[in-house]
């Protein structure tokens, strides 16, 4: 009786639940009061008929509120543990409601009427399509048309109890007893399938709000596991940048969106020296979020005073090659920074352009990356390390795509000129200045396009 998307929701089976127990006590009421207007009728108008059509009629209710209170007895127990009602219970349920006003027609009829009249001289005939009306809080259109056929089948049983025979001539009148009894029947199927359609418009109605309310639910339950993923995607950078002798060194990261696929580390080692590394995963989200992560582990597993370099990014690829899946990689590049040194070592896997800034000349120079992505091939493809040697001034400047390919609205990208031009403008400043100086002038450049790529920067200066 239920779709699979209702018995799966709780709430709707609860309100479910709640409708039925409100039918039950607008039927209750219903006949309640309508028992006792008959009973003031007959206190005041008594005669023998009277008294004795109460009392069946008393004997009638009281069998009938018996039965509604062990089923609002199922129903509040159902709502209070959070179940449901069996199908055979609704069922039931709708055949006992249906043949109960036959029960009134064919036992509570007027002697003064003539036998003929009887079955639809009869104010219980009205109970009927109370019963089918109410019917519409099921929300199941064919609860609703069971309805009306049971109340049409036990309206013509009470009818032929009283003696009803009928004619299918052409010799009776449309409105002769014989007659009207069976349009009385096709009222009742006519209401039941009516009361079926208002159900079925309802019913669309709670469809639509109970999808909108499963959607917002789903969308603040993943907000919700995407702010904590963030959260731990951020738990992970690190909160402080090296303190080294003759260098100053910032980093900055800001993911386009709550997650992102960009990360920078560093590692003290051992010997004194500081390992700095960047990485950027393709694509942005959750899943580059995870596995940037896994980059980010691997990284610290390798990176040692005892490995060279390219020794460790070699293993970092053969580790991360094992877990990605087609069509993903790393660009990643790591430097090696020395207190006791103005050399800088240097190896990109994929990652390219990198920027470095001279000062005395004023010049750039744009280094391309000396091997493959990581995660491309169990091998990595690549050449040497770069020794880099960094005079006081002189920078490092490391950033992920994001930064150059963030488009205006005329689709113009920031491009590696602008951002040269940017970090030219702010080099005296220190490092941690310089990213803030470069995020600034590409956000302006944009005009508010929205980011579409994480934004990640490691700026290395010379002292």
């Amino acid at each position: 009786m239920m779709s699979e998307l209702h018995e799966k929701s709780v709430a709707f089976q609860q309100a479910l639940l709640k409708s039925e127990r409100l039918r039950i006590l607008i039927l209750l009421g219903a006949i309640s009061a309508a028992f006792v207007t008959q009973t003031i009728r007959t206190i005041i108008l008594h005669t023998l008929e009277d008294l004795h059509l109460w009392l069946l009629t008393f004997l009638l209710i009281a069998l009938f509120v018996g039965y509604e209170s062990l089923m609002l007895r199922a129903v509040n127990h159902a709502i209070q543990t959070g179940g449901n009602l069996k199908n055979t219970t609704w069922i039931s349920n709708i055949i006992v409601e249906s043949c109960l006003p036959a029960l009134g027609v064919a036992f509570l009829p007027s002697a003064s009427i003539d036998p003929a009249y009887r079955p639809f001289m009869n104010p219980v005939v009205l109970a009927f399509f109370l019963f089918i009306i109410l019917s519409t809080l099921r929300l199941n259109p064919v609860s609703c048309r069971v309805s009306g056929l049971v109340a049409a089948v036990g309206y013509l049983a009470a009818a032929l109890y009283l003696g009803w025979k009928p004619s299918f001539g052409g010799g009776a009148p449309l409105l002769s007893p014989q007659r009207a009894v069976f349009s009385y029947s096709i009222m009742m199927v006519v209401a039941g399938f009516t009361a079926g359609a208002v159900a079925s418009e309802i019913r669309k109605q709670v469809d639509a709000a109970l999808r909108e309310a499963e959607t917002r639910r789903q969308v603040e339950h993943l907000e919700h596991d995407l702010e904590v993923a963030r959260s731990i995607q951020q738990s992970l950078l690190p909160t402080s940048m090296p303190q080294m002798e003759g260098f100053d060194i910032a980093a900055w990261n800001q993911p386009a969106d709550q997650t992102g696929g960009d990360y920078y580390d560093w590692l003290p080692l051992s010997d004194g020296k500081v390992v700095m590394a960047l990485g950027d995963v393709t694509g942005h989200g959750i899943g580059s979020a995870l596995l940037a992560a896994v980059c980010r582990a691997y990284a610290r597993a390798n990176f040692t005073a005892e490995n060279e370099l390219l020794i460790a990014i070699e293993r970092i690829n053969a580790a991360l090659a094992r877990d990605m899946t087609q069509g993903r990689f790393v660009t990643f590049v790591a430097t090696i920074c020395n207190p006791k040194s103005s050399r800088v070592e240097l190896l990109s896997a994929g990652h390219a352009p990198l920027f470095v800034y001279f000062l005395k000349e004023d010049r750039f120079d744009i280094l391309a990356a000396q091997g493959l992505p990581l995660g491309i091939f169990s091998k990595l493809s690549s050449d040497p390390p770069l020794i880099l040697e960094l005079k006081p001034g002189d920078l490092l400047a490391l950033a992920t795509d994001g930064f150059y390919e963030w488009a205006n609205a005329q689709g113009e990208q920031f491009g590696t000129k602008r951002l040269e031009e940017a970090i030219r403008a702010s080099r005296e400043l220190p490092s941690g200045d310089i990213i803030s100086s470069l995020h600034r002038a590409v956000v302006e450049f944009s005009g508010g396009t929205e980011q579409q790529d994480d934004l990640t920067a490691v700026i290395i200066k010379r002292r």
